[in-house]
Protein backbone atom coordinates (compact mmCIF):
# COMPACT_ATOMS: atom_id res chain seq x y z
CA UNK A 1 0.00 0.00 0.00
CA UNK A 2 1.33 3.92 -1.06
CA UNK A 3 -0.05 6.63 0.50
CA UNK A 4 0.84 10.26 -0.81
CA UNK A 5 2.17 12.28 2.02
CA UNK A 6 2.42 15.90 1.58
CA UNK A 7 4.43 18.00 4.54
CA UNK A 8 6.83 20.91 4.71
CA UNK A 9 7.98 21.10 8.33
CA UNK A 10 9.48 24.91 7.58
CA UNK A 11 12.97 23.72 9.35
CA UNK A 12 13.58 21.10 7.27
CA UNK A 13 11.42 19.28 4.20
CA UNK A 14 10.41 15.65 4.49
CA UNK A 15 11.35 14.23 1.29
CA UNK A 16 13.08 11.30 -0.76
CA UNK A 17 14.70 10.97 -3.73
CA UNK A 18 11.80 13.69 -5.33
CA UNK A 19 10.61 15.68 -2.78
CA UNK A 20 7.60 18.02 -1.82
CA UNK A 21 4.24 16.53 -3.18
CA UNK A 22 6.40 14.08 -5.72
CA UNK A 23 7.15 11.11 -3.53
CA UNK A 24 5.17 8.20 -3.02
CA UNK A 25 6.12 6.64 0.71
CA UNK A 26 5.08 3.35 2.13
CA UNK A 27 2.97 4.43 5.37
CA UNK A 28 5.02 5.60 8.39
CA UNK A 29 3.91 6.48 11.67
CA UNK A 30 6.76 8.61 11.81
CA UNK A 31 5.49 10.82 8.54
CA UNK A 32 2.03 10.57 9.29
CA UNK A 33 3.32 11.97 13.37
CA UNK A 34 4.91 14.66 11.36
CA UNK A 35 1.97 15.96 9.43
CA UNK A 36 -0.40 15.78 12.50
CA UNK A 37 2.22 17.60 14.12
CA UNK A 38 2.61 20.26 11.49
CA UNK A 39 -1.72 20.60 11.57
CA UNK A 40 -1.56 20.93 15.25
CA UNK A 41 0.99 23.83 14.94
CA UNK A 42 -1.29 25.81 12.12
CA UNK A 43 -4.31 25.50 14.39
CA UNK A 44 -2.31 26.81 17.35
CA UNK A 45 -0.81 29.72 15.14
CA UNK A 46 -3.98 30.47 13.89
CA UNK A 47 -6.12 30.57 17.29
CA UNK A 48 -3.19 33.30 18.15
CA UNK A 49 -2.68 35.18 15.38
CA UNK A 50 -7.39 35.94 15.81
CA UNK A 51 -7.02 36.41 19.40
CA UNK A 52 -4.66 39.00 19.00
CA UNK A 53 -5.55 40.26 15.81
CA UNK A 54 -9.18 40.61 16.37
CA UNK A 55 -10.90 39.49 13.19
CA UNK A 56 -8.43 38.33 9.68
CA UNK A 57 -9.26 37.29 6.44
CA UNK A 58 -7.05 34.70 4.49
CA UNK A 59 -4.62 36.32 3.14
CA UNK A 60 -3.60 38.46 6.17
CA UNK A 61 -3.65 34.91 8.14
CA UNK A 62 -0.73 33.39 5.45
CA UNK A 63 1.49 36.63 5.70
CA UNK A 64 1.54 36.14 9.50
CA UNK A 65 2.01 32.83 9.85
CA UNK A 66 2.87 31.12 6.33
CA UNK A 67 5.62 34.89 5.08
CA UNK A 68 6.56 35.69 8.64
CA UNK A 69 6.85 34.02 12.51
CA UNK A 70 9.57 32.21 14.09
CA UNK A 71 12.13 29.84 13.05
CA UNK A 72 10.40 26.73 12.50
CA UNK A 73 6.95 27.94 12.99
CA UNK A 74 6.17 29.14 9.43
CA UNK A 75 3.44 26.84 7.83
CA UNK A 76 3.15 26.41 3.91
CA UNK A 77 -0.60 27.81 2.91
CA UNK A 78 -1.99 24.85 1.62
CA UNK A 79 -1.08 23.19 5.92
CA UNK A 80 -2.70 26.16 7.09
CA UNK A 81 -6.03 26.60 4.92
CA UNK A 82 -6.78 22.67 5.76
CA UNK A 83 -6.25 23.75 9.71
CA UNK A 84 -8.34 26.91 9.04
CA UNK A 85 -11.09 24.43 7.08
CA UNK A 86 -10.95 22.13 10.21
CA UNK A 87 -11.30 25.25 13.01
CA UNK A 88 -14.12 25.90 11.57
CA UNK A 89 -15.91 22.71 10.96
CA UNK A 90 -15.31 22.47 14.83
CA UNK A 91 -16.75 25.87 15.99
CA UNK A 92 -13.56 26.97 17.40
CA UNK A 93 -13.20 29.64 14.73
CA UNK A 94 -16.47 31.25 13.04
CA UNK A 95 -16.25 33.48 9.85
CA UNK A 96 -18.25 36.55 8.52
CA UNK A 97 -18.49 37.31 5.37
CA UNK A 98 -17.46 41.19 4.26
CA UNK A 99 -16.12 42.70 0.81
CA UNK A 100 -17.27 39.35 -0.40
CA UNK A 101 -14.81 37.32 1.34
CA UNK A 102 -14.27 35.23 4.60
CA UNK A 103 -13.49 37.18 7.74
CA UNK A 104 -12.24 34.65 10.70
CA UNK A 105 -12.57 35.10 14.30
CA UNK A 106 -12.52 33.51 17.53
CA UNK A 107 -16.06 32.63 19.20
CA UNK A 108 -14.78 34.29 22.40
CA UNK A 109 -14.24 37.64 21.23
CA UNK A 110 -16.75 40.68 21.48
CA UNK A 111 -18.92 41.70 19.20
CA UNK A 112 -18.31 45.06 19.33
CA UNK A 113 -14.25 44.46 18.67
CA UNK A 114 -15.16 42.27 15.81
CA UNK A 115 -17.53 45.00 14.47
CA UNK A 116 -14.80 47.68 15.53
CA UNK A 117 -11.74 45.88 13.99
CA UNK A 118 -13.79 44.92 10.72
CA UNK A 119 -14.70 48.79 10.37
CA UNK A 120 -10.61 48.99 10.12
CA UNK A 121 -9.45 46.64 7.93
CA UNK A 122 -12.50 46.17 5.36
CA UNK A 123 -12.16 50.00 3.74
CA UNK A 124 -8.14 49.18 3.44
CA UNK A 125 -9.07 45.74 1.97
CA UNK A 126 -11.74 47.33 -0.74
CA UNK A 127 -9.40 50.05 -1.95
CA UNK A 128 -6.60 47.36 -2.56
CA UNK A 129 -8.31 45.16 -4.43
CA UNK A 130 -10.30 47.58 -6.53
CA UNK A 131 -10.22 46.47 -10.22
CA UNK A 132 -8.99 49.73 -11.82
CA UNK A 133 -5.79 49.83 -8.15
CA UNK A 134 -5.31 46.00 -9.30
CA UNK A 135 -5.05 46.44 -12.75
CA UNK A 136 -1.70 49.07 -12.08
CA UNK A 137 -0.70 46.82 -8.96
CA UNK A 138 -0.74 43.94 -11.50
CA UNK A 139 1.64 46.06 -14.01
CA UNK A 140 3.78 47.59 -11.26
CA UNK A 141 5.89 44.28 -11.23
CA UNK A 142 5.78 43.82 -15.22
CA UNK A 143 7.34 47.36 -15.91
CA UNK A 144 10.16 46.08 -13.29
CA UNK A 145 10.90 43.13 -14.95
CA UNK A 146 10.70 45.75 -18.25
CA UNK A 147 13.08 47.74 -17.02
CA UNK A 148 15.50 44.97 -16.14
CA UNK A 149 15.34 43.43 -19.37
CA UNK A 150 16.15 47.18 -20.93
CA UNK A 151 19.64 47.47 -18.42
CA UNK A 152 20.69 43.64 -19.62
CA UNK A 153 21.73 43.07 -23.44
CA UNK A 154 22.62 38.66 -23.08
CA UNK A 155 18.71 38.19 -24.31
CA UNK A 156 16.46 39.91 -27.03
CA UNK A 157 13.16 40.68 -25.73
CA UNK A 158 9.96 41.74 -26.61
CA UNK A 159 6.53 42.85 -25.62
CA UNK A 160 7.06 46.51 -22.98
CA UNK A 161 5.49 49.32 -22.34
CA UNK A 162 5.32 52.18 -24.43
CA UNK A 163 4.42 55.42 -22.48
CA UNK A 164 6.12 55.05 -19.29
CA UNK A 165 7.49 58.69 -19.87
CA UNK A 166 4.21 60.34 -20.24
CA UNK A 167 2.25 60.24 -17.04
CA UNK A 168 3.11 58.55 -13.57
CA UNK A 169 1.91 55.98 -12.44
CA UNK A 170 -1.83 56.61 -11.37
CA UNK A 171 -2.90 55.79 -14.17
CA UNK A 172 -2.56 52.40 -16.41
CA UNK A 173 0.30 52.48 -18.95
CA UNK A 174 -0.01 50.73 -22.33
CA UNK A 175 1.27 47.66 -23.11
CA UNK A 176 3.02 46.57 -26.18
CA UNK A 177 2.59 42.55 -25.84
CA UNK A 178 4.41 39.90 -27.94
CA UNK A 179 3.45 38.09 -30.63
CA UNK A 180 1.20 35.03 -30.45
CA UNK A 181 2.55 33.41 -33.21
CA UNK A 182 6.44 32.26 -33.26
CA UNK A 183 7.94 30.07 -35.83
CA UNK A 184 4.32 29.46 -37.38
CA UNK A 185 3.25 27.88 -33.82
CA UNK A 186 -0.08 29.86 -32.51
CA UNK A 187 -1.71 30.37 -28.92
CA UNK A 188 -3.99 33.74 -30.47
CA UNK A 189 -5.62 35.41 -28.69
CA UNK A 190 -3.70 34.82 -25.72
CA UNK A 191 -0.36 36.42 -25.18
CA UNK A 192 3.01 36.01 -22.72
CA UNK A 193 4.02 39.13 -20.70
CA UNK A 194 7.54 38.74 -22.34
CA UNK A 195 9.12 36.61 -25.50
CA UNK A 196 13.16 36.54 -24.97
CA UNK A 197 15.52 34.93 -27.59
CA UNK A 198 18.60 33.85 -26.37
CA UNK A 199 21.62 32.66 -28.90
CA UNK A 200 21.52 29.55 -27.24
CA UNK A 201 18.48 28.31 -25.63
CA UNK A 202 16.13 30.13 -28.31
CA UNK A 203 12.73 31.32 -27.46
CA UNK A 204 11.90 31.87 -23.54
CA UNK A 205 8.64 32.89 -22.34
CA UNK A 206 7.89 35.42 -19.24
CA UNK A 207 4.68 35.35 -17.09
CA UNK A 208 4.63 38.15 -13.95
CA UNK A 209 2.59 37.68 -11.01
CA UNK A 210 2.20 40.55 -8.93
CA UNK A 211 -0.23 38.54 -6.07
CA UNK A 212 -0.64 37.88 -2.90
CA UNK A 213 -1.85 33.95 -2.79
CA UNK A 214 1.49 31.73 -3.12
CA UNK A 215 1.64 30.22 -6.47
CA UNK A 216 1.46 26.02 -6.55
CA UNK A 217 2.14 23.51 -9.59
CA UNK A 218 -1.90 23.05 -9.82
CA UNK A 219 -2.47 26.12 -9.68
CA UNK A 220 -4.16 27.75 -13.30
CA UNK A 221 -1.97 30.86 -13.55
CA UNK A 222 0.69 28.29 -13.96
CA UNK A 223 -0.76 25.73 -16.11
CA UNK A 224 -1.84 28.73 -18.17
CA UNK A 225 1.90 29.74 -18.35
CA UNK A 226 3.06 26.15 -19.18
CA UNK A 227 0.27 25.80 -21.60
CA UNK A 228 0.96 28.78 -23.94
CA UNK A 229 4.87 27.81 -23.26
CA UNK A 230 4.43 24.28 -25.15
CA UNK A 231 2.31 25.08 -27.44
CA UNK A 232 4.75 27.97 -28.51
CA UNK A 233 7.74 25.60 -27.84
CA UNK A 234 9.29 28.43 -25.49
CA UNK A 235 11.17 28.02 -21.72
CA UNK A 236 8.50 29.09 -19.26
CA UNK A 237 9.80 32.10 -16.97
CA UNK A 238 7.76 32.45 -14.05
CA UNK A 239 8.17 35.58 -11.62
CA UNK A 240 6.11 36.12 -8.88
CA UNK A 241 5.94 37.41 -5.23
CA UNK A 242 5.76 33.61 -3.59
CA UNK A 243 6.45 30.12 -5.02
CA UNK A 244 5.66 27.29 -2.76
CA UNK A 245 8.84 24.88 -2.75
CA UNK A 246 6.40 21.64 -4.78
CA UNK A 247 6.37 24.01 -7.12
CA UNK A 248 10.56 24.35 -7.66
CA UNK A 249 10.72 20.61 -7.52
CA UNK A 250 7.75 19.33 -9.60
CA UNK A 251 8.64 21.82 -12.30
CA UNK A 252 12.27 23.08 -12.25
CA UNK A 253 12.98 19.11 -13.71
CA UNK A 254 10.83 20.19 -16.67
CA UNK A 255 12.71 23.17 -17.32
CA UNK A 256 10.55 25.88 -15.80
CA UNK A 257 12.59 28.63 -14.62
CA UNK A 258 11.17 30.28 -11.03
CA UNK A 259 11.89 33.44 -9.49
CA UNK A 260 10.21 34.78 -6.39
CA UNK A 261 10.51 38.18 -5.55
CA UNK A 262 9.44 37.93 -1.99
CA UNK A 263 7.88 41.58 -2.19
CA UNK A 264 4.78 42.72 -3.80
CA UNK A 265 4.80 45.67 -5.85
CA UNK A 266 2.46 48.98 -5.49
CA UNK A 267 2.82 51.69 -7.82
CA UNK A 268 4.12 54.83 -6.06
CA UNK A 269 0.93 56.61 -5.97
CA UNK A 270 -0.27 54.13 -4.23
CA UNK A 271 1.91 54.73 -1.39
CA UNK A 272 -0.68 55.43 1.12
CA UNK A 273 -2.39 53.16 0.62
CA UNK A 274 0.76 50.68 1.05
CA UNK A 275 1.09 51.89 3.97
CA UNK A 276 -2.14 51.21 5.65
CA UNK A 277 -1.77 47.50 4.33
CA UNK A 278 1.41 46.95 5.37
CA UNK A 279 0.30 48.15 9.11
CA UNK A 280 0.23 45.10 11.93
CA UNK A 281 -3.18 45.42 12.90
CA UNK A 282 -4.79 46.55 9.78
CA UNK A 283 -3.84 43.72 6.67
CA UNK A 284 -0.26 43.34 7.97
CA UNK A 285 1.02 42.84 4.44
CA UNK A 286 4.97 44.19 5.82
CA UNK A 287 6.16 42.77 2.24
CA UNK A 288 4.77 45.82 0.16
CA UNK A 289 7.19 47.84 -1.41
CA UNK A 290 6.27 50.87 -4.09
CA UNK A 291 7.98 51.89 -7.21
CA UNK A 292 8.43 49.81 -10.56
CA UNK A 293 12.30 50.40 -10.62
CA UNK A 294 14.14 46.96 -10.38
CA UNK A 295 16.03 46.27 -7.20
CA UNK A 296 19.41 44.70 -7.02
CA UNK A 297 17.73 40.91 -6.95
CA UNK A 298 15.46 41.62 -10.10
CA UNK A 299 18.50 42.71 -12.02
CA UNK A 300 20.49 40.47 -11.14
CA UNK A 301 17.78 37.23 -12.22
CA UNK A 302 17.52 39.23 -15.46
CA UNK A 303 20.45 40.47 -16.74
CA UNK A 304 22.90 37.52 -15.23
CA UNK A 305 21.32 33.97 -13.59
CA UNK A 306 17.90 34.25 -16.20
CA UNK A 307 20.23 33.91 -19.36
CA UNK A 308 22.90 31.66 -17.51
CA UNK A 309 20.50 29.17 -16.62
CA UNK A 310 18.45 29.15 -20.01
CA UNK A 311 20.33 26.54 -21.91
CA UNK A 312 20.12 24.10 -19.70
CA UNK A 313 16.47 24.52 -19.34
CA UNK A 314 16.01 24.36 -22.46
CA UNK A 315 17.20 20.86 -22.72
CA UNK A 316 15.22 20.02 -19.60
CA UNK A 317 11.74 21.85 -21.14
CA UNK A 318 12.81 19.47 -24.44
CA UNK A 319 12.79 16.19 -22.15
CA UNK A 320 9.44 16.59 -20.32
CA UNK A 321 8.06 18.66 -22.98
CA UNK A 322 5.63 15.75 -23.51
CA UNK A 323 4.62 15.49 -20.02
CA UNK A 324 3.83 18.68 -19.26
CA UNK A 325 1.49 18.93 -22.69
CA UNK A 326 -0.66 16.14 -21.15
CA UNK A 327 -0.85 17.79 -17.66
CA UNK A 328 -2.09 21.32 -19.16
CA UNK A 329 -4.39 19.47 -21.56
CA UNK A 330 -5.90 17.23 -18.71
CA UNK A 331 -5.09 14.09 -20.43
CA UNK A 332 -3.04 13.51 -17.00
CA UNK A 333 -4.33 14.37 -13.69
CA UNK A 334 -1.56 16.34 -11.48
CA UNK A 335 -1.04 13.55 -9.22
CA UNK A 336 -0.19 11.04 -12.15
CA UNK A 337 1.99 14.11 -13.68
CA UNK A 338 4.08 14.67 -10.79
CA UNK A 339 4.71 10.97 -9.84
CA UNK A 340 5.93 10.46 -13.92
CA UNK A 341 8.05 13.22 -13.80
CA UNK A 342 9.61 11.65 -10.54
CA UNK A 343 10.08 8.30 -11.73
CA UNK A 344 11.51 9.81 -14.92
CA UNK A 345 14.03 11.66 -13.16
CA UNK A 346 14.83 8.62 -10.92
CA UNK A 347 15.37 6.63 -14.33
CA UNK A 348 12.35 4.18 -13.48
CA UNK A 349 9.37 3.12 -15.66
CA UNK A 350 7.10 5.58 -15.09
CA UNK A 351 4.17 3.89 -15.38
CA UNK A 352 4.21 2.50 -12.16
CA UNK A 353 6.67 2.27 -8.86
CA UNK A 354 7.02 -1.42 -8.40
CA UNK A 355 10.18 -3.74 -10.16
CA UNK A 356 8.93 -4.77 -13.78
CA UNK A 357 9.29 -8.15 -11.93
CA UNK A 358 6.91 -7.59 -9.10
CA UNK A 359 4.55 -10.43 -9.36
Amino acid sequence: MHVIICVMTGIGRVRGTAGLLLNIYKRDTGIGQLKNDREALARRRIESVLGRHGIANMRTLEQKISDAGPNGMRIDPHVLTSALKGLVTSGRVRKRQKAEIDWHYLPGTDSAVVEDRLQAQVPVYRDFVAPERSMRIGQCLEIMVYRALIEQDAVQFLGGFADLDKHDDSQKYSKVEPPDMVDGRSIHPKSLDFLLNHPLAGWAGVEVKNRRPWLYPSFEEVKDLLRKAVALDCVPVLIARRIQYSTFRLLKPCGVILHQTYNQRLPEADRELADLARQKDLLGYHDIRTGNAPDPRMSLFVGTNLPKVLPAARERFREHRDLLTAFVSGDISYKAFAAKVRRREDGTNEDHDWDDDHG
